[in-house]
């Protein structure tokens, strides 16, 4: 038996939607608090050395977290490249606003304090809080538009062709998923502030994010409403053939029905939703009660609940077609060919332990909270 057969074709499959579902909310974790953060810079610090604890909080650890970003991208890109081919065209304008904002971030980081103008350091500082809301909103935005279909179709060569605008992509329920990921993820950013700073920024983070809390629980609940009584749903005609070519063409989809039918058929997954509001709700507590790293921990498990619920609602749609359902890709028929998921997984197994490894030593040496002590006494070799 040849080694990459040792697993089947259809389990590599699922575990590489599983994988890069853990990239996006690994990605949504930890660069999601820097991101939230960001947003949060201009109103939870009122001066100069306030904003340096802020900034401070992140500048260690956002180009590690940033990484889940880019692995995220080559998996899209490995795994699964019809989805790759469609959505980094398709939404090519989105991505490049916000690859501008990443792009702006790090230099933003670099420049600010290299200057004492005030109003050097205040431009600076709105950068950063573009570089955390726009991507914030904007893969919000995105994922609302998988939800609803996006317009596209396969050529009987495989040739995606895309059909919208970037001003399409800014729908009613689009912009609705837009808000919950940007509220929640400045919900994210202020149970980090509340873990990492104290006195008047702590006091700030907390009001907003409890009021940005509260926004992502109502938005998300809007959203699972609109998804049931108003968004069309996406199905197999017939039995979908799980271990067989990768083109989407041979299969017989249909839209119509809702997304919510899949908890009909897979009761269990309605324990990410379940997830995604206890989490936020009891974010929200510690951010009244002033619970710190539990705060944290419930922020994450939110965002996960959220991220997850998206996923396992569509399973096994991956990307959608609103003007031909029959082009819409799956895990059954949009991934690479069997021997290269199994080579990819064979990496991954190698080398995802060691990320977690180093990233959880780079979070012991770097715990415990930022002051203004910290900031004014080490001038020169903080941000």
């Amino acid at each position: 038996m040849i080694l990459h057969e040792l697993i089947s074709f259809e389990l590599l499959r699922v575990i590489w939607w599983g994988l890069l579902g853990v990239l996006l909310i690994g990605f949504a974790l930890t660069d999601g608090f820097d991101m939230g953060t960001g947003a949060l810079l201009p109103f939870v610090a009122k001066t100069d050395t306030e904003r340096r604890v802020v900034i401070n909080t992140v500048g260690p650890v956002w180009e590690g977290n940033q990484v889940w970003f880019i692995l995220g991208g080559g998996a899209i890109f490995a795994a699964w490249p019809p989805l790759y081919a469609v959505s980094f065209s398709g939404f090519y304008m989105a991505m490049f606003i916000v690859l501008c904002a990443f792009i702006v971030r790090p230099v933003a980081f670099k420049y600010r304090s290299k200057r004492p103008s005030p109003t050097w350091r205040s431009t600076w500082d709105w950068a950063l809080f573009a570089g955390g809301a726009v991507p914030a909103l904007i893969f919000g935005v995105a994922v609302g538009n998988v939800l609803r279909g996006v317009p596209f179709h396969l050529t009987p060569s495989l040739m995606p062709i895309y059909e919208g605008s970037f001003f399409g992509l800014l729908n009613p329920f689009a912009l609705l998923t837009g808000v919950v990921s940007l509220s929640m993820l400045i919900m994210h950013g202020a149970a980090w502030l509340n873990l990492k700073t104290e006195g008047r920024i702590q006091s700030r983070a907390r009001r907003y994010g409890f009021t940005a809390g509260v926004v992502a629980i109502i938005g998300y609940a809007v959203a699972g409403a609109w998804l049931l009584l108003i968004t069309d749903g996406y199905s197999f005609v017939d039995a979908a053939v799980t271990d067989g070519p990768s083109n989407p063409l041979m299969s017989d989809v249909v839209k119509g029905g809702s997304w919510l039918a899949a908890y009909g058929a897979r009761p269990w997954i309605m324990i990410a939703p379940i997830m995604g509001f206890v989490g936020m709700l009891m974010a929200l507590r510690g951010l009244t009660s002033g619970g710190e790293a539990t705060t944290m921990l419930w922020s994450k498990m939110g965002i996960l609940g959220v991220i997850s619920s998206v996923g396992l609602t569509m399973f096994p749609f991956i990307l959608p077609s609103s003007t031909d359902p029959d082009s819409s890709l799956t895990v059954w028929d949009a991934s690479s060919s069997h021997l290269t998921l199994f080579v990819m997984l064979v990496a991954t197994v190698i080398f995802m332990p060691l990320i977690l490894m180093y990233t959880s030593w780079v979070y012991s040496v770097l715990w415990g909270k930022v002051t203004e002590d910290d900031v004014t006494a080490n001038g020169e070799t903080l941000y």
